[in-house]
């Protein structure tokens, strides 16, 4: 893709969100045209062959989606393939574009600015539906309020996606302010303003209740003062947005007065309660796509629910998890709460994050989560095609652009001293690269070797400042040794099979050039039989760079830990530590088969025991579940499944070494007895 090609791509998305309440029909074809040139670059491969260093986030992003369609094509095939619940599928089945989505959207390099300037386009477009109705009907603003507006669609779906396109363009506002472009931070706050009045005459209760929340989103971007000064204003916008609303107000005013809510709550009331009947009846299926409708022509039938459902609630039950409960079951409801779920973790770890882009692109994402979950609380947003295209585009450009602030935020220069720490034996295959890739952020190596029969030792004399060799006292002893050696004021502790990515350096340098904490957790990338594992065993991130002073090593056998003393403040990185943790299956089972061993040595030594095999049968298999099951290891496919299984064995080889010493003393015991 050439830059005009990355240009278009980002006019495009620009021209979908920008153009969603206009036409859903726009925002339609842009997505489809953004999704085709995404299918190319991830058929040339044109991303990978730039060094894309692809996040396990987007990948997770992605299996939130295909997991949804997965459950609605499963829906719909156990209900026999019925037309109404094709339709449904029809409109879920546009999740799949997710991955191409981000990849011509990472490749086209949008970032915070292109986001921002797609909702002032939105929120400008929505002040213009407003004037046009306005001039059309010779209508006042006065007559306007008294009424519900809803630009030509669904107020519901107009009130909604209007209010959520006005609260990103404030905070694209915000943005602007902070990044020194008043004129255009100015601009979008009025936009946004203008977006959310005009969201509020389409009388939507659901945008009352959405609208809290994405104000103490915005607190975030605020300095302390301004953060004092938002918890006076919010109370009094929402307080004014309430009284505004005569949809609401009547709602209160009959319930305050006649005990009984109005019509409109009432009929959801019925649907929800028809919903549940009918995931109650079929708890693991649901009744499938298309069953919602027929059961609720079936209960009108049979009088067990009024016929006005009829009329308005045939489709779906006015709530994305009573509709999906009712349609999917169990994992219908899960498959709802994992698309939901995933994109505002994603998007909420990033909400206090110092750089500006990535903070002000958190919010935004957070927002669009956070309101579509409250917005589907009354309303099947994901069966509506408006409401699921804006999520779709929404949500992956937000992602892209994320994740290339990010990456461009690493430009800070380390103000402090690193010493890298690595213990090695045997280990010629891998201390190369592990000591030029620790070089990235290190300015002192220190190698403490216990006695290796290969070149290891004569390799890392090529690399490392400090290279000695000892005798074999176990992992955390050895490594507390190469800590004392340590003059930097940061130590970086390595293991010889692991390596420092290149973006994983330029965040290290980034962070130590001011630290906001006293020790980074650097989340793993197992790297075995030629596949990198995002998920799975890489599920986790150790504890490898901290702030030397106070800190020491645990004495453990093995597993050792890393002792920070309390009060300290400990953070994650996103950049990918790689861990080549297998050369080869034989080595597979030769360092499981010594991990196991010395952890039973270890539990023994500290006094565990286990009496009977039943619990290293169950520890093996809660190991695999949580590898394979619980950190998404099935993501990883064949390989992801191969080393759930063998962690899976070495924590029942462990509890079955720590079973035979445990027999063994007791033997012994009895004989003296």
């Amino acid at each position: 893709m050439t830059p005009p090609s990355r240009w278009l791509v980002a006019l495009l998305f620009c021209f979908g969100i920008g153009g969603s309440l206009l036409s859903s029909d726009i925002l339609a074809g842009a997505t489809l045209l953004i999704a085709i040139g995404g299918m190319v670059i991830g058929y040339r491969k044109a991303l990978y062959a730039n060094g894309w260093d692809k996040p396990k986030e987007l990948r997770l992003l992605h299996f939130a989606f295909w997991f949804f369609v997965l459950i609605s094509t499963a829906s719909w095939a156990l209900e026999g393939f019925s037309y109404e619940g094709g339709k449904t599928l029809g409109a879920h089945a546009r999740f799949i574009l997710l991955w191409p989505l981000l990849l011509a959207l990472t490749y086209a390099r949008i970032g915070a600015t292109t986001v921002f300037t797609s909702t002032a386009l939105l929120s400008a477009s929505t002040v213009i539906l407003l004037a046009a109705a306005m001039i059309s009907d010779n209508s006042s603003l006065g007559q306007m309020l008294t009424g519900r507006f809803g630009g030509g669609i669904n107020p519901i779906s107009f009130g909604n996606i209007a209010l959520l396109g006005g609260m990103i363009t404030l905070t694209g506002g915000i943005y602007f302010l902070h990044t020194r472009r008043q004129p255009a931070g100015f601009l979008l706050l009025f936009l946004g303003i203008a977006s959310v009045f005009v969201a509020m005459l389409s009388q939507t209760r659901s945008n009352l209740v959405a609208l809290p929340v994405f104000l103490l989103l915005l607190i975030p971007l605020f300095g302390k003062r301004l953060r004092i000064v938002a918890a006076v204003v919010i109370p009094v916008i929402l307080a004014g947005a309430l009284v505004s609303n005569d949809r609401m107000v009547s709602s209160i005013r009959n319930l305050m007065q006649h005990n009984n809510p109005d019509s409109g709550i009432s009929i959801r009331f019925e649907v929800w309660g028809q919903a549940w009947q009918m995931f109650s009846e079929n708890p693991l299926t649901g009744a499938g796509l298309g069953g919602y409708s027929r059961g609720i022509e079936a209960a009108v039938a049979s009088g067990q629910a009024p016929e006005v459902l009829l009329q308005c609630c045939t489709g779906h039950a006015h709530s994305d998890f009573f509709n999906v409960a009712a349609t999917s079951g169990i994992p219908g409801i899960l498959s709802w709460a994992l698309l939901l779920l995933i994109p505002l973790t994603l998007f909420g770890r990033h909400l206090f994050s110092t750089h500006k882009p990535s903070a002000h692109l958190a919010v935004t994402g957070t927002m669009i989560s956070a309101g579509y979950f409250l917005f589907g609380l009354t309303e099947a947003t994901f069966n509506r095609t408006l409401f699921l295209t804006f999520y779709l585009l929404s949500i992956s450009g937000v992602a892209a652009a994320l994740f290339q602030e990010l990456g461009a935020s690493y430009t800070g220069r380390r103000s402090v001293k690193v010493s890298a720490t690595i213990i090695t034996k045997n280990e010629e295959h891998h201390i190369a690269d592990c000591l030029q890739s620790a070089r990235l952020v290190a300015d002192e190596i220190i190698v403490l070797d216990s006695g290796s029969t290969d070149r290891t030792v004569e390799i890392a004399k090529q690399y490392a400042d400090i290279v000695e060799v000892t005798d074999w006292p176990g992992f955390g002893v050895q490594k507390q040794r190469a800590l004392e050696k340590a003059t930097g004021d940061w130590v970086l502790s390595l293991d010889a099979d692991e390596r420092i990515s290149p973006e994983l350096g330029r965040e290290i340098n980034h962070r130590l050039a001011a630290p906001d904490a006293d020790a980074y957790k650097l989340p793993w990338a197992v790297t075995i039989y030629g596949t990198r594992l995002d998920f799975g065993r890489s599920g986790r991130a150790p504890l490898r760079l901290f702030r030397r002073e106070g800190v020491r090593f645990s004495d453990a056998l093995v597993h050792e830990r890393i002792l920070i003393p309390k009060g300290r403040k400990t953070r994650t990185l996103c950049g990918r530590l790689t861990h080549y943790t297998h050369r080869d299956f034989g080595h597979s089972l030769e360092k499981s088969a010594k991990y196991a061993w010395l952890g039973s040595l270890e539990k023994h030594r500290r006094g565990k025991k286990t009496r009977t095999m039943i619990y290293p049968t169950l520890r093996g298999i809660l190991t695999f579940i949580q590898v394979y099951f619980v950190r998404f290891g099935f993501l990883d496919g064949a390989v992801g499944y191969l080393t759930a299984v063998t962690y899976a064995q070495v924590t029942f080889n462990k509890y079955v070494g720590l079973w035979t010493l445990s027999r063994k003393d007791s033997l012994l015991k009895n004989r003296q007895l």
